[in-house]
C-alpha cells in the first residue's frame, strides 16, 4: 500500500553566516547542521517507504537539492516550492518527481484529492483557498510553528512534527483538536 507523507521547511544545509542559520533562528535542538540534516533525513527514511509519495511544502534545502535527495530512499518526491527554493537550487534537482513542472513554471500550489478529501498544498498559509467553504483542507509550512492552524488547515513543518514527515490521518487527528474554521 502506497502512503502519502507531508513535511515542510527542513532547511537542509542552512548554516547562515550572520544569522546563525536555521538552528538558531528556529531554536532547533541540534549542535550542528550535519546533525540536523542527518536526523531529518533518517526520520524520512525510517517512515517513508520507497514506493510512497513524499511531499515537501517548501524550503527543502539552502543548497543544491540533489545531494540531499540522493540520501532519501523514496522514489516519488514532490516539491511545492517555498521562498528559499530558488531556481538556482532546483534547476538541476532532477530527483524531484515533478522536476519538469518545477523547471518550466515552478507551481507554488498543488491540489490533491485523497479519498473524498480535497487538499491544497502551499508553502504559505492561506486564509482561504479553493473549496475551503466545502471542507477542503490546507497544508502549509513557512511559519515554523508560529502560525496555528484550525480544523481545516495545518502547519506540516518539521518544527511542528518532531522533525518527521506525517500522514494525512495524523494531520487530521491534530486538526480535530484545533479551533473550528471561521468562514
Amino acid at each position: 500500500m502506497q502512503n502519502n507523507w507531508f513535511t515542510a521547511d527542513p532547511h537542509l544545509g542552512h548554516e547562515g553566516k550572520n544569522s546563525g542559520g536555521i538552528i538558531k533562528l528556529a531554536k532547533r535542538p541540534f549542535t550542528s547542521i550535519d546533525e540536523m540534516d542527518t536526523v531529518i533525513i533518517d526520520n524520512i527514511n525510517r517512515k517513508v517507504m520507497p514506493d510512497d509519495i513524499f511531499y515537501c511544502l517548501g524550503d527543502f534545502s539552502m543548497k543544491d537539492h540533489n545531494p540531499y535527495l540522493e540520501r532519501i530512499n523514496c522514489k516519488n518526491k514532490i516539491l511545492v516550492p517555498g521562498n528559499h527554493d530558488h531556481t538556482k537550487r532546483i534547476k538541476h534537482a532532477t530527483l524531484w518527481h515533478n522536476f519538469d513542472n518545477l523547471k518550466h513554471n515552478g507551481d507554488r500550489l498543488i491540489k490533491l484529492k485523497m479519498d473524498d478529501t480535497i487538499i491544497i498544498l502551499c508553502h504559505y498559509a492561506m486564509r482561504t483557498w479553493n473549496r475551503s467553504h466545502h471542507g477542503a483542507l490546507h497544508l502549509y509550512g513557512h511559519s515554523h510553528g508560529n502560525l496555528p492552524g484550525d480544523s481545516q488547515s495545518c502547519d506540516v513543518g518539521v518544527d511542528v512534527w518532531n522533525f518527521e514527515p506525517v500522514t494525512l490521518p495524523e494531520i487530521m487527528k491534530r486538526m480535530a483538536t484545533h479551533p473550528k474554521r471561521l468562514s
